[in-house]
């Protein structure tokens, strides 16, 4: 398992492996840094060294784009157990310890000295981005919070403040409004290039009912990278803050003012306004929604690191896998336990869809799909997609997904449709609340000869070819003719 304690740590030791490409050649914030980043996007990591208008500092990305890389990382064997891996770290939680000198406090900046734009290679990503946009990990914590990880979007529109958005029904929202109703600000770290570990916890944690609202979210990710995170007490606010991050911009959220994501946003509160492309696939749009205010800046002394993030991405299947899948397995398998044996988000599902593989023992278990199509629906408002599929079925492939669904869907018995809820705020886009499906793959339990997919017979290639002949043969196939071909069907 790689020291996945800090990003500085990540990175040496990927640079050790050759399982990273860098470049000194000067690239600009504005376009370059995510073009390039998208370009070579499910290969390796990625480590920028000549930054325009930044000298001295690095932005490094795509770290989780590849499912070995991620497997290693948390000490996963392969892509099916990186679920089991997330749950055992979450049953163990490490506590973070608080530390006195932090790496990432080694300078300091506050009052009228802040300006996180001229401080921070913050990118533009795309040329209908209304300015330069911050994916930041923001860490709440309190007593009554806990400790709380997310990321979040901030498009800096002053030297010292931004929009902050954050997804309805989220954590970050209940502290909000909670803050708001009582009349106070809401103080926070928005914590740049944090320990991977933190990374996961808050990207792949966004299902309340897997991490509940008051839970400590430091401790889960000190458990999947084995020991404490570090943690330190922000220089300008009462918040803490990670110790081993490379930037820290230390603020609050101003309860009491809700402002637009963009000028043409704030002009036209109807009006389509582009922000920039979304976790789920399209282009997410400006919204209006609280002020972040920066109150200081710190940062490691020598040549810090920025990590930028592709909100979709190859990065987010992988992690959504290993923070999620674990305990929805647990949860699922409690109401049938021996029924359920895998689940799945493909990577193109993200957090709206789920494949469910079960292994039916009697003709009664035909009755308990429906019941695991519609727990499933109630653990998160953002699925749209539940599929169940029998135990023959590769739940990782999207192809034997598509086999299923078009051999095996009785769409006048087994479709459950639950109707639009017709709320919510979004008027339109992917995000729009819209009735959702649940899909029963499965063969009935007293029909199962009939839909055995029969099996070719396993024969030795080296009675006819030579192995590098068979190398050869195996490396132009594709990889669902692979699966095939290991299946015999």
């Amino acid at each position: 398992m790689i020291n996945v304690t800090s990003v500085r740590s990540l990175v040496d030791e990927l640079l050790a492996e050759d399982r990273i490409i860098r470049s000194n050649q000067e690239i600009d914030p504005r376009f370059e840094i995510t073009g390039a980043l998208k370009a070579l996007e499910g290969g390796p990591a990625v480590l920028f060294e000549n930054i325009k208008g930044y000298p001295g500092q690095r932005i490094f990305g795509n770290p989780f784009s590849t499912n070995e890389r991620v497997c290693k990382l948390f000490g996963a064997s392969d892509l099916k157990n990186l679920k089991h891996a997330g749950l055992s770290a979450f049953k163990s939680p490490v506590s973070a310890k608080e530390i006195g000198a932090a790496p990432s406090q080694e300078v300091v900046i506050r009052g009228e000295e802040v300006d996180v734009l001229s401080a921070m290679p913050i990118p533009t990503y795309t040329e209908t981005d209304p300015g330069r946009i911050l994916g930041g990990l923001v860490l709440l914590s309190g007593d009554d919070i806990g400790s709380c990880l997310s990321y979040k979007r901030l498009h800096f529109q002053g030297k010292d403040w931004a929009s902050l958005a954050f997804i309805p029904g989220s954590h970050f929202e209940h502290w909000v409004l909670a803050r708001r109703k009582a009349g106070q600000n809401l103080p926070l770290t928005i914590n740049v290039s944090p320990p991977p570990a933190v990374m996961a916890v808050a990207a792949g944690g966004g299902i309340p009912s897997v991490i509940p609202a008051g839970s400590d979210e430091l401790a889960m990710a000190g458990g999947l990278q084995g020991r404490g995170v570090n943690i330190c007490r922000a220089k300008t606010i009462a918040a803490m803050a990670l110790a081993d991050a490379e930037w820290v911009i230390e603020g609050y959220v101003d309860t009491s003012a809700r402002i637009a994501e963009s000028e043409l946003r704030a002009r036209d509160p109807e009006a389509y306004a582009p922000f920039f492309p979304e976790w789920h696939g399209h282009e997410g749009e400006a919204e209006i929604t609280y002020k972040f205010v920066a109150t200081g800046i710190t940062r490691r002394r020598d040549d810090p690191i920025f990590d930028v993030w592709l909100a979709h991405s190859l990065q987010l299947p992988n992690i959504v896998r290993l923070v999620n899948d674990g305990v929805l397995l647990e949860y699922l398998d409690r109401l049938s336990p021996g029924v359920i044996t895998d689940v799945n988000a493909l990577d193109s599902m993200k957090q709206l869809g789920l494949v469910i593989q079960v292994k039916k023992r009697f003709r009664r278990d035909d009755a308990l799909v429906r019941n695991l199509i519609l727990a499933a629906f109630s653990l998160s408002v953002q699925l749209r997609l539940v599929i169940v599929v029998d135990s023959d079925v590769d739940i990782y492939n999207a192809d034997e997904i598509i086999w299923a669904m078009n051999t095996r869907l009785d769409a006048q018995s087994n479709m459950i449709v639950i109707p639009d809820p017709q709320h919510g705020r979004r008027v339109g886009g992917p995000l729009k609340p819209v009735a959702r499906v649940g899909l029963d793959l499965t063969g009935p339990k007293a029909e199962q000869q009939h839909y055995w997919r029969g099996e070719y017979p396993a024969v030795d290639l080296r009675k006819w070819f030579t192995d590098a002949e068979i190398s050869k043969a195996i490396s132009e196939q594709g990889e669902y003719a692979r699966l095939l071909a290991a299946k015999r069907v």
